[in-house]
């Protein structure tokens, strides 16, 4: 199966129709963004990072019965996805307090969250991607109330598995980014990758950040970073 048109270019991913209507062909890019892609850095090696870290963990998801667009890996840098019609949102799942989160309510950094915050955002750069709350989907024509319920449930199953699953490699599952879209016979799935770019993580024994924090932040290069984590994700069986 092959790329056949261009459909669309992100920050870190470009997307490409197949000869299969419902197939998509992932390409991963070797760019790092930050600050809504106001701070934009080429990394070499970080797109064939982030795909291998997001086909290891979408294939487990999938063998573990969680619904993913996931279909193959092809190459270093590129995988096959099933096409979705993508909800204009961003599902924040938060297990401790960091980030943003940690700044509006002047929460201890690292403070367990229980039960864990789900947040959504608005998928809008030029809105830079707003907190929007259930009426307000609701209201805008977002999605609807059982979707919006579909995607908790879902984010809850995803984060019980990650959580566990990085804790088995003594990392730390801070709080992450997940999106869903629907298939073509209306299934609900989780879509777009699963890499540091999108989880916060921190190792356990260090209290170093895993994730695109260090770049962010100006701690360092990024690309060794990532590599642990493929590196032990690699090495131990998963739940």
């Amino acid at each position: 199966m092959n790329k056949t048109e261009l459909l669309y270019t992100g920050k870190a991913k470009k997307m490409y129709a197949t000869e299969t209507p419902d197939v998509l062909w992932v390409e991963y890019l070797d760019q790092a963004t930050a600050l809504n892609g106001k701070k934009k850095v080429a990394i070499p090696g970080k797109g064939t990072l982030n795909r291998q870290i997001s086909s290891l963990l979408f294939a487990e998801l999938n063998a573990a019965g969680l619904p993913t667009h996931y279909l193959e890996t092809r190459d270093d840098t590129t995988m096959l996805v099933r096409r979705c019609a993508m909800l204009p949102l961003e599902a924040v799942v938060r297990n401790f307090a960091s980030g943003s989160f940690e700044r509006k309510f002047q929460a201890t950094h690292l403070q367990p969250l229980v039960p864990a915050v789900h947040e959504f955002y608005y998928k809008s750069d030029a809105l830079d991607d707003p907190f929007i709350n259930d009426e307000q989907i609701i209201a805008l024509g977002l999605a609807d109330q059982a979707t919006l319920d579909a995607v908790h449930a879902l984010s809850d199953r995803v984060n019980t598995y990650l959580k566990a699953r990085f804790a088995q490699i003594g990392i730390e599952l801070v709080d992450f980014k997940l999106e869903f879209g629907r298939l073509a016979d209306g299934t609900l799935v989780l879509a777009d990758e699963l890499s540091p770019d999108n989880f916060r993580l921190v190792d356990e024994a260090s209290g170093r950040s895993l994730d695109k924090d260090v770049f962010r932040k100006d701690q360092g290069p990024l690309q060794p970073v990532y590599q642990m984590v493929l590196d032990r994700l690699k090495g131990a069986q998963h739940v």
